[in-house]
């Protein structure tokens, strides 16, 4: 893609279930485009950080146990989305997770965000789709050397002595989030949760599925031409595979 940073990207949101992949591709296509990833989480903690009113009232109900609620968060976003460094596009980032939230993005870019009052284009939506073994794999394989941090996998990324770090030599231990029960929750969860936003979003035409179990270079090459595509694409014209 020879200018891929000089044309409006417009928002893109990545679907997938936990070991997927989506992290490692939206740092990949951010930096491909020069647009910012923008993190659900990273707004919450800047918002607490800077005591702004928002962080305040989230800061105080997550001290009580409770959920931020959509609509805190959703104005935390759209706070995030209207910056400068947005204008071109953006990554969405653990954003949005239900169809309620999908619902409120779409009326947010449907208005005059930027200096040039024009509105946003409607997101292009990726889902990564990867076989529930792999997956299986991917995150209760995973061991962390607690010392130095550094991540292998016993099935894709072994030590060379097992259970020890390549590193530093200390013994490798296994996060709560990678033991296999709860892993097999997550997944559950997730499916639950993201099914009905899939579907939303596969009505409007905007979402296009590829398989995240190829090699990283290939999704991501992928992922750029979906967007390529359905930025060039009447909306509700095209779904489908990349």
């Amino acid at each position: 893609m020879a200018d891929a940073t000089a044309h409006n990207v417009g928002p893109i949101i990545l679907l997938g279930p936990p070991g997927a992949g989506k992290g490692t591709q939206a740092k990949l296509i951010a930096q491909r485009y020069g647009i910012p990833q923008i993190s659900t989480g990273d707004i919450l903690r800047d918002n607490v950080a800077r005591d702004t009113e928002l962080g305040r009232k989230a800061k105080a109900m997550m001290a009580r146990g409770e959920l931020v609620p959509d609509d805190l968060v959703n104005q935390m976003v759209g706070e995030r989305l209207v910056k400068k460094d947005c204008a071109r596009g953006f990554i969405l980032d653990g954003f949005p997770r239900t169809v309620v939230q999908a619902q409120w993005l779409d009326r947010f870019l449907a208005g005059k965000l930027f200096d040039n009052q024009r509105p946003c284009d409607p997101p292009v939506v990726v889902q990564f789709d990867v076989d529930y073994n792999i997956l299986l794999h991917r995150l209760s394989g995973r061991r962390s050397c607690p010392t130095c941090g550094r991540i292998y996998n016993i099935h894709t990324q072994p030590t060379r002595v097992p259970d020890v770090c390549d590193v530093d030599g200390s013994k490798l231990v296994i996060r709560n989030d990678d033991r296999r029960e709860v892993v097999e929750e997550r997944l559950r969860a997730y499916d639950l949760q993201t099914r009905p936003l899939a579907a939303y979003y596969r009505r409007s035409g905007r979402l296009v599925h590829i398989k995240g179990d190829q090699d990283v270079e290939d999704v991501t090459h992928q992922v750029a031409k979906a967007i390529e595509r359905l930025r060039n694409a009447p909306v509700g014209t095209q779904s489908g595979g990349a």
